[in-house]
């Protein structure tokens, strides 16, 4: 078996195929989503966290769970969501957890995708492949187009705004830890 066919990408690596601006543009706003995306989680999971804590917590305690969120400023997507699972899970009565859940391991599996891909023209100039081998060696077989990209931002805007209502049920509108002692 070649290399081509283990890595399921050809031609060679360093040709380089600049995306047409439309496509580039659509590319970059999925990106900017997924970032607001990962904003609003990790502002949910402070405001879950923050509501079921106790009123009576010692200094000491206090400093340890300020610490504990501000150190979720550098997880990556999955954990976030793992921790985002955990949380509406301590908070019963929160509607859509598993749908939530669910579209956010989709939205992860697409953010890889569209960051991490190196793009390839196709024999039609509206497709772009996204060459590109997953953690558990998966190549993505499919071409994408604007409206394909574009549909995934949507998906992207949607569920944050459904994890956004999450934060508000809290009552805690989502500031990051340390931000009410500024």
């Amino acid at each position: 078996m070649g290399r081509e066919a283990v890595a399921g990408i050809a031609p060679p690596p360093e040709a380089r195929h600049p995306l047409p601006a439309d496509f580039a543009a659509a590319l970059g706003q999925a990106v900017a989503d997924f970032g607001w995306l990962e904003e609003i989680i990790k502002r949910t999971i402070f405001a879950l966290d923050k509501a079921r804590l106790a009123e009576d917590l010692t200094e000491r305690q206090r400093q340890g769970w300020m610490a504990r969120m501000g150190n979720i400023a550098d997880d990556s997507l999955g954990t976030l969501i793992e921790q985002m699972d955990s949380a509406m899970r301590r908070h019963p009565g929160l509607g859509e957890r598993d749908l939530i859940t669910d579209r956010l391991y989709e939205i992860r599996s697409h953010r890889n995708l569209l960051c991490h891909a190196s793009w390839r023209p196709t024999p039609d100039p509206s497709r772009w492949h996204p060459a590109f081998v997953d953690a558990k060696g998966g190549i993505y077989r499919q071409d994408l187009t604007v409206e394909d990209v574009q549909q995934i931002s949507r998906i992207t805007v949607e569920t944050a705004y459904r994890v956004l209502h999450v934060m508000q049920a809290t009552g805690v509108q989502g500031y990051w830890a340390g931000d009410e002692e500024s």
